[in-house]
């Protein structure tokens, strides 16, 4: 299609693709720059649903926004849409780009601490993550999760408590993380055992729980991606910092999906998909005493966390 050049009395403003061009904002009848948004948004049936439309309302409204601040070039915009499209090719069963866009754009936190407001005391809730396996193996308090042997042992021990400092007994505490190599078992089927490093604890009459695992470590999240190349293009790595995931479901209490950090972590301040909570941040105490060693179940040295779990009551309305 040929598109005829501006003739050449056309006023300099008009002839520059980055001049703003004055019209009138009230009349949304037909598109201008100044109105854009309000054009688009006007566009809507009537009987569209309430919620999507104070949602497209909105985003229509930040994207018209967005693109006047930055002022894209059709190249830029095609860039743009081409990104968007090898996102979605990368996504298969197993892969969701989009979610790890989302994650490294830090949506996903936000959407999550907007969902999980908590009083002060109450374990912060952070990400799932895309490495939940429900029905891990229920296993008894004391147990090793640990099935590959890799890494430095560790000690979790720590209680289920309600606001007011009670026990909260028959609590589940579902536990999963990556092993010493930083994969965690469901991306290494037939090299790491299967349920490696995962376990479904139940808390006892005093709200007790304790389990073996080893110290975690840091790890990469898929960066071969559209993803990743953008944090490479940004000045950004893909690194997550060390944790371990935990998941409590109490009877009578709002379910916590929440994470323990490593203090050491060379990546705390710098996680890739903003999960850390200050929080969060446990303190890791190493244990020589052959005594204590023994009592356990360690045959060397090891590293102990006391990780308390506070969960808040559901609403009178919400219990079963």
């Amino acid at each position: 299609m040929n598109i005829e050049t501006p003739s050449r009395n056309t006023t300099s403003q008009a002839s520059s693709p980055k001049a703003r061009v004055a019209a009138d904002p009230g009349d949304i009848r037909y598109f201008s720059e100044a109105a854009s948004a309000e054009v688009v948004n006007a566009r809507m049936g009537a009987n569209a649903d309430p919620r999507l439309r104070q949602v497209m309302t909105s985003v229509v409204k930040h994207l018209h926004e967005v693109i006047k601040e930055v002022e894209p070039t059709h190249d830029e915009l095609m860039a743009a849409i081409q990104f968007l499209t090898d996102t979605g090719h990368k996504c298969n069963d197993w892969r969701q780009e989009f979610i790890l866009l989302s994650d490294v754009l830090g949506a996903t936190m936000l959407v999550d601490a907007i969902n999980h407001r908590r009083p002060g005391g109450a374990t912060e809730n952070t990400i799932l993550g895309p490495f939940f396996v429900p029905n891990s193996p229920k296993r008894a308090n004391g147990d090793d999760i640990c099935l590959d042997h890799k890494g430095e042992p560790m000690l979790v021990e720590g209680r289920v408590l309600d606001t007011q400092g009670k026990p909260v007994a028959g609590a589940s505490i579902e536990v999963w993380q990556t092993n010493d190599d930083g994969f965690y078992d469901v991306q290494q089927k037939g090299v790491q055992p299967d349920w490696n490093l995962r376990g479904n604890f139940t808390s006892d009459a005093d709200g007790r729980y304790w389990f073996r695992s080893v110290r975690p470590r840091f790890y990469a999240i898929p960066d071969d991606g559209p993803v990743g190349k953008l944090l490479g293009r940004i000045g950004r790595h893909p690194n997550r910092a060390a944790h371990m995931h935990l998941m409590v479901n109490a009877p009578g209490h709002e379910p916590v999906i929440s994470h323990i950090f490593d203090p050491d972590c060379p990546y705390l301040d710098q996680d890739t998909v903003f999960g850390v909570k200050s929080s969060l941040i446990a303190d890791f105490q190493r244990v020589e005493d052959r005594a204590e060693r023994e009592r356990h179940g360690f045959a060397g040295p090891f590293w102990r966390v006391h990780w308390d779990l506070i969960v808040l009551p559901l609403p009178a309305s919400d219990r079963k």
